[in-house]
């Protein structure tokens, strides 16, 4: 298996400190800023790992602070209520004795309904996109943006169909469409499926926006960070098999922009839906 996809499921397998504590692995990447996906993934699973055959439906979490890399981050999980179909929990990150993030999570047990989706946007099949190419040979001497964004994308397969900058809908709208699965197959465990996603969802969403606007990774008088990040889903998928992560920019005002992204089956089953809200400050050079 591929060195960062092991990393990736040793960092989600979470050490159980004491009832309802956890602790998370070391960083992720070479710099000290831990990427707010990693945190978002953890967290998910602390709150998983105190639920029984109820998978999660939704998150909703807030980044207060910035977390350092090379310190773990310890989850603290609030079994805010369990009833007869949904459970309920609540998760504090915690480092250096301040919470860092928080996040709210919510779990229904399985049962059937009302089924209706929106039609899956026309791409072209994984098979007709050209993979991403990495060159992870000398990341230590890349500047820290492309160290970040190198070493987050290195468990996955990416073909990128609007490319770094991006494209326009119909209506001229921001959008950034990829196809993404693991590098290798995985382990037939669904909260591990869900947690892995959630650590990849964060990843250039809000570039979407950022691309729309002319900035690339090599703007240096820029600030990015995710202050907020919600989550719903909807059908059983596995990030192992092809997803296609429809990114769209909805506004950008104020030094913050909100983009949503849509993940779909290769069969057009929309099975995970996003939204985040982002920090991008420009630095007055003067």
């Amino acid at each position: 298996m591929n060195q960062a996809l092991q990393q990736l499921i040793h960092g989600l397998r979470l050490e159980k400190l004491e009832e309802n504590l956890f602790r998370g692995s070391i960083g992720d990447t070479l710099i000290k800023r831990v990427y707010g996906g990693k945190v978002l993934g953890e967290a998910l699973e602390a709150a998983q790992l105190t639920v029984d055959e109820r998978p999660a439906h939704s998150l909703h979490a807030y980044f207060l602070r910035e977390a350092d890399a090379f310190h773990p981050v310890v989850y603290e999980v609030d079994r805010s209520r369990d009833g007869r179909s949904f459970s309920a929990r609540r998760v504090t990150a915690i480092q250096h004795g301040q919470p860092i993030f928080t996040m709210e999570a919510s779990f229904h047990r399985p049962e059937e309904g009302i089924d209706y989706q929106g039609k899956m946007p026309d791409v072209p099949p994984p098979e007709d996109v050209a993979p991403v190419q990495y060159d992870l040979d000398d990341i230590a001497s890349q500047p820290a943006r492309f160290q970040r964004m190198l070493t987050i994308a290195a468990p996955f397969e990416l073909r990128s169909i609007d490319g770094a900058a991006g494209s326009k809908d119909a209506l001229g709208n921001p959008i950034r469409r990829s196809w993404v699965r693991t590098t290798d197959r995985l382990p037939d465990e669904p909260d591990l499926h869900r947690a892995i996603l959630a650590y990849l969802s964060d990843y250039g969403l809000i570039w979407t926006l950022l691309g729309h606007h002319g900035f690339t990774l090599q703007t240096e008088n820029l600030v990015v960070a995710s202050l907020d990040h919600a989550m719903w889903f909807h059908r059983p998928f596995r990030v192992d098999d092809w997803l296609l992560y429809h990114c769209e920019g909805v506004a950008s005002t104020g030094a913050r922009g909100l983009a949503r992204g849509h993940f779909y089956t290769r069969d057009g089953q929309l099975v995970v839906s996003v939204a985040q809200e982002g920090l991008m400050r420009v630095i007055d050079a003067a």
